[in-house]
């Protein structure tokens, strides 16, 4: 099995085995990993998911020795192909689905495992954690989303950096960067990881789900465009039942409790 999940509440708490976080991506790891994150979104019940690693790896990425069976069968393209068939819509839904999603970064994340971990709506890590894109030394350009969404986090140049400079970040490194929220102890990682899911999962689901749409979009529309956005969005947000407990909890002086 290359994934456990540990419900907690409204949380799950995915773990990657310890040998898929070493090579998550072939095709059957990649497959799983989709399934198991897509079935837990469909899932009404849980409002955040955190996803961890095992040992000293939370997802290094690609397996290189499916890379080279590939390169020397002459099917290396269409791997390539399916296996970023497979990222690719599951991290567009991370961006998107009211589901709240939290990388509990315990170890090397690079390549593909990076691209998941900073597809993510936050992420903690343990001093442990190691950030590194992993794609230059494969004569590879950058995949799993990193290049529009570590910018984002830590500015284009310093993204630049990491990537022409083939650099490894420490957890520390990270948080100063701006690439991680938090650095926890590693024993304390995935219980605030959980916590901090919980506590962003609480709020009503159009709230979640179109901060997370606006927030993606606000760094490539014009502002008018970013204003039409938001109106659609905030029109169908008051029609809901949600909107209806968060005005009368507001004037009953109370916190609101959306299902």
């Amino acid at each position: 099995m290359v994934l456990e999940v540990e419900r907690r509440d409204s949380v799950a708490v995915v773990t990657i085995s310890a040998e898929a976080a070493r090579n998550a991506f072939d095709s059957d790891s990649m497959n799983e990993i989709s399934t198991t994150l897509n079935g837990l979104m469909d899932d009404s019940d849980i409002r955040g998911i955190v996803l961890t690693g095992t040992g000293r790896f939370f997802c290094a990425g690609a397996d290189i020795d499916e890379f080279q069976r590939s390169i020397d069968d002459g099917r290396i393209g269409p791997l390539v192909d399916n296996l970023t068939s497979i990222l690719h819509p599951l991290q567009i839904r991370m961006r998107t689905d009211p589901t709240i999603l939290v990388a509990a970064i315990n170890g090397a994340a690079a390549g593909g495992g990076l691209g998941l971990a900073l597809a993510c709506d936050a992420r903690i890590a343990a001093p442990e954690a190691k950030l590194a894109a992993a794609f230059f030394k494969l004569g590879l350009s950058p995949d799993g989303g990193s290049t529009w969404l570590l910018p984002r986090l830590v500015g284009n140049q310093t993204a630049r950096q990491f990537f022409f400079n083939d650099e490894t970040w420490t957890g520390s490194e990270a948080l100063d960067k701006g690439a991680v929220d938090k650095v926890i102890p590693l024993d304390e990682l995935v219980d605030n990881a959980a916590q901090l899911a919980a506590d962003w999962g609480r709020w009503s689901h159009l709230s979640r789900s179109g901060t997370k749409q606006l927030l993606d979009a606000s760094t490539s529309t014009f502002f008018q465009t970013q204003l039409e956005f938001e109106q659609a969005l905030i029109i169908a947000a008051s029609q809901t039942d949600e909107f209806s407990e968060g005005v009368a909890a507001f004037l009953e002086k109370r916190e609101p409790t959306f299902d």
